[in-house]
């Protein structure tokens, strides 16, 4: 069972689910459809080796719920269905951008009609958009555009709001580690824990991980290790955040000439057991587990990557009072950035939308933590039932398609 499953008022069985051989390098795709709003649903594609269609599904599951957890029957944003692709592929190969873009082309009637997609794990926005372009596809958000009440100027402002950058960052690769860092602060907050002093360890320093490590190091934490492909970057002392940033290639990798003395490489997976009392898990999924979860020291495992914590070892974790902030709450602001903008309820604007996404995840962890100690329950079990109680509301007012 999967992290993402669904609260008991949303159906178990996912609307549409689907597996796609490539004719070339029988590379396998996956498309799952969890749930429709308005006729459409919301999730990234990503690519990896041995992705597999149950991961997919846990992953549809899990953007339903951060849909749910967004709406505000106030704003301009629609809440939309939850659903993601996913293909078993390594985004360095050769073959990959060809299998990409073959699989969007396969996936061309679900994208103009019911799937907005963009990117995730292993690949990145840009390689996302010309591959759909190549594929036949307006957009990777076309099947969005019904809904809008301006359609020319929702694709106006979004594509000024991925033109926006910062400090020589796009805005659209720092929304979400934004997000991420602002759960964080506000865990801390909560806890009535300062930020200076307080260390944090990062697995993956893509996107997401790169973002969210630039947000908190800013904010005054110690960022004390952080693990790419090649192995993990540790220094007690705090590493040098912006050097190790400006050193990555396309897919996160840290070029080793960068580090300082004091910056000490160790194995892969000792970002697990390092000091901290953060630990980001910003990557891959499944990467903690019964094996390995006695190694973690953090006080907390803030959930950056979909899916990083396998149930049993969470319930393992909690036991033993480490806390596990979940993905459906952590990373929601990826996906909600992107509809406040199309929708109308940012501008093209880093200072609007950084505000933006600031007071909405304090706010939603705020909901969550509050309904964790009323519930007497772990973080994930409280905004489960925070979506049990909103799907119900969404339903009501925008029905549903099953």
């Amino acid at each position: 069972m999967l992290n993402a499953l669904a609260p008991d008022k949303l159906p178990t069985a996912p609307l549409i689910s689907l597996t796609w051989t490539d004719h070339v390098t029988g590379s396998r795709g996956h498309l799952v459809v969890d749930r429709l709003v308005r006729g459409v649903a919301s999730g990234g594609v990503r690519m990896r080796e041995g992705c597999t269609l149950e991961e997919v599904a846990g992953l549809a599951r899990g953007m339903t719920m951060k849909e749910a957890l967004h709406y505000d029957p106030k704003a301009r944003y629609v809440p939309l269905g939850g659903a993601k692709g996913g293909i078993d592929c390594d985004p360095r190969h050769p073959d990959a951008y060809g299998v990409l873009v073959r699989y969007l082309r396969a996936m061309r009637p679900y994208l103009e009609s019911c799937w907005a997609t963009g990117e995730d794990l292993g690949l990145t926005q840009d390689t996302v958009e010309r591959a759909a372009a190549e594929a036949g596809l307006t957009s990777t958000v076309q099947a969005v555009y019904p809904l809008l009440d301006d359609e020319e100027a929702a694709r106006a402002r979004l594509t000024d709001a991925f033109a926006c950058e910062v400090d020589g960052i796009g805005l659209d690769e720092l929304a979400g580690g934004c997000g991420v860092a602002e759960a964080v602060l506000s865990a801390l907050d909560d806890a009535r824990m300062p930020y200076e002093g307080t260390r944090v360890a990062l697995q993956g320093l893509g996107t997401m991980g790169g973002a969210t490590a630039r947000f908190l190091s800013q904010a005054g934490l110690t960022v004390v290790a952080v693990a790419d492909v090649r192995g993990t970057i540790v220094n007690p002392a705090g590493l040098d955040v912006e050097a190790l940033l400006g050193s990555r290639d396309s897919f996160g990798t840290v070029d080793r000439a960068v580090l300082r003395e004091g910056d000490r490489e160790m194995p892969g997976d000792a970002w697990l057991a390092v000091d901290t009392d953060v630990l980001v898990p910003a990557a891959l999924s499944y990467v903690i587990d019964c094996t390995n979860q006695h190694r973690v020291t953090a006080r907390w495992i803030v959930e950056a990557a979909n899916m990083p914590v396998l149930p049993a070892a969470e319930s393992l974790l909690t036991t033993r009072g480490i806390a596990v902030m979940p993905d459906v709450v952590v990373n929601s602001a990826t996906n909600a950035w992107w509809w406040w903008t199309l929708f109308g309820d940012i501008g093209a604007d880093p200072d609007e939308a950084f505000a933006h996404i600031r007071g909405s995840m304090r706010d939603l962890i705020a909901r969550v933590l509050a309904r964790a100690e009323a519930d007497g329950t772990a973080p994930r079990a409280a905004a489960h039932a925070l979506v049990a109680d909103l799907v119900p509301e969404i339903t009501e007012r925008f029905g549903t398609y099953r």
